[in-house]
């Protein structure tokens, strides 16, 4: 997924450089490799059922979830799946003691991971006034050439037995009444902080010191670590992640039957000197695409638009709608046998969490992920910049628009504009008289390519004076970076005081925390608050930015091929 690599790029080395976008580049296609796109079909499965296949150190776990794509009778859309899903129970269920055998072995074929290996814990979600919660899914792509197949299908022989990349990574939020869907794809060039990681077997990967390139997360302990850098960057609780690798793409896409895709010409995705490339050879409008030549098309990069990563999560994006689209139709589920053997592909592709390790806690997903209407569906990538000097075609978060991105999700708002039941949280613990609530703020607007920005702490210290809070005042030796603002406090008995400190200044009651490190209210002035004025994420600010390219669920699409690429 991503967006940094640009058009040329190099071979790759013969270790996997993550960090360097030529390195990395060559990872998914031809010898050199190109493809990011494990994780597409990740996130497509997920989108109506689980299914696609794991792949980095520790992919325990192949999720499954094939009967949630049920099949429909010919009248009712919503029957269908409905439909496929209980002619695979009663398959089980009729065959008795043999039934249960299968359906243990389904069980058997699923591999699990820890959730998180980060030490911090993630915030509870927040119900709405239904007192339902959002529900969080990362989707991650692994480029693991560990298996036959995987060396077979990724090439770059010289990285067989490396660490594996979280290449693609897509995060995708179901709101808490169901009514939408957003999905939010990283570039795997991003820069970032990696947290201290724990992997299973005890090994401690410190946290980093400097910024560190996202997919080589997977690398440090597994997909655990991929959740624990999601969070440190977004503040977005992740309820579970899904992986795939290589083999696990081919074996979904075969199993579902093909998935239709449109270019605006010939394409022939091959790099320089005809080496490099994904090998994806189509003729110009739509074809139906499934197996190999599927992988194919989720790791083209050379050939699609200006050959960047966010051509290629563009082309990630239309596949993931499109199959959720041909999943719904049910046409590929009419058959029983059909259906079983999605159920048999899905629980070999998959890597799951432990929360997700059973047929019926899948099925279970599935049935929620499906309540969404494909209109409600919306893609979208992290808004970037690009770096310069030696982090030239890298990226980094964008200030303002990114963090825009991950508030609306963090407050399950719809990326599509469209209203939700959603109401506004409000304080829920008294507090005292804002004269007597005592506030420490601190300057945390410095960015990874700015620095912080001067006066701001009492720039802010002076608006909450003017709303009453006479005990307020300035931090001068706490100056770390903070990404977004936010509002500690020590214990229950202050939670609303802080909350009062939020809703004075117009900050989320989400952004309220209690933590361990503060000894009283803490306020940080993020980098979403480098600019005077009153906060710039309260109301009337809640469209998705331009920058995050939002990508609707019925929107067909073609991708566009670049000349160069042509046949």
């Amino acid at each position: 997924m991503g967006r940094s690599s640009m058009p040329g790029e190099g071979t790759r080395s013969r270790v996997r450089h993550a960090d360097r976008p030529d390195g990395d580049e060559s990872l998914y296609e031809g010898e050199d490799g190109d493809g990011s796109a494990s994780g597409a079909s990740a996130a497509k499965a997920s989108a109506d059922g689980p299914g696609r296949r794991s792949g980095a150190r520790g992919r325990n776990n192949r999720g499954r979830n094939a009967r949630s794509t049920r099949r429909a009778p010919k009248s009712g859309k919503r029957r269908v799946l409905r439909w496929g899903s209980a002619v695979l129970a009663l398959l089980i269920l009729g065959a008795g003691g043999a039934g249960y055998l299968y359906y243990e072995h389904l069980n058997g074929n699923i591999r699990k991971e820890d959730l998180t290996l980060g030490d911090k814990r993630m915030a509870d979600h927040k119900a709405n006034a239904a007192g339902q919660t959002p529900l969080n899914i990362l989707l991650i792509g692994s480029d693991a050439r560990d298996s036959e197949a995987n060396q077979k299908l990724g090439g770059a022989k010289e990285t067989f037995g490396a660490p594996p990349l979280a290449d693609v990574q897509m995060l995708l939020h179901l709101s808490a009444d169901r009514s939408n869907l957003s999905v939010v794809s990283m570039p795997r060039d991003t820069m970032l902080k990696m947290p201290k990681c724990t992997a299973p077997d005890g090994e401690v990967f410190p946290a980093s010191t400097g910024d560190v390139q996202t997919n080589q997360s997977l690398g440090r302990g597994g997909p655990g670590c991929t959740v624990a850098t999601w969070y440190e960057l977004t503040g977005i609780r992740i309820d579970h992640f899904m992986m795939i690798d290589f083999a696990g793409v081919v074996s979904m896409a075969d199993a579902i039957g093909g998935v239709p895709v449109c270019v605006s010409d010939n394409i022939y995705s091959r790099g320089a000197n005809g080496r490099g490339g994904s090998g994806l050879k189509l003729e110009k409008g739509t074809t139906y695409v499934k197996g190999e030549q599927a992988l194919q098309w989720l790791r083209t990069r050379y050939g699609f638009e200006d050959g960047s990563d966010l051509a290629r999560a563009k082309a990630q994006h239309q596949y993931m709608n499109a199959m959720v689209r041909e999943l719904r139709k049910g046409t590929k589920l009419t058959d029983p046998g059909k259906l079983m053997n999605l159920a048999e592909a899905a629980t070999n592709a998959l890597t799951v969490d432990k929360g997700l390790d059973t047929v019926k806690k899948l099925y279970d997903l599935a049935e929620e992920l499906k309540k969404v209407p494909t209109k409600r569906i919306t893609m979208s990538t992290m808004p970037n910049v690009y770096g310069t000097g030696v982090n030239a075609g890298r990226v980094y978060p964008k200030a303002g628009d990114a963090e825009q991105l991950f508030r609306m999700v963090r407050e399950d708002m719809p990326l599509d504009g469209k209203a939700s039941k959603r109401k506004p949280e409000e304080p829920k613990d008294p507090s005292a008289p804002v004269g007597e609530i005592a506030v420490a703020v601190r300057n945390g607007t410095a960015t990874d390519t700015l620095g912080p920005v001067s006066g701001r702490a009492g720039d802010v210290a002076d608006q909450l004076k003017e709303a009453g809070f006479a005990r307020t005042t300035v931090d001068p030796d706490n100056v770390t970076k903070s990404a977004r603002t936010g509002i500690l406090y020590p214990s229950a008995d202050l939670e609303g005081d802080a909350q009062a400190v939020a809703k004075a200044l117009g900050i989320p009651i989400s952004q309220v925390k209690k933590s361990t490190e503060v000894s009283g209210i803490s306020l940080a002035v993020g980098a979403d608050w480098r600019e005077d004025g009153p906060y710039p994420v309260s109301k009337g600010k809640e469209k998705t930015p331009e920058s995050a390219g939002a990508l609707n669920g019925e929107e067909k699409g073609c991708m566009q091929v670049d000349p160069k690429y042509t046949w």
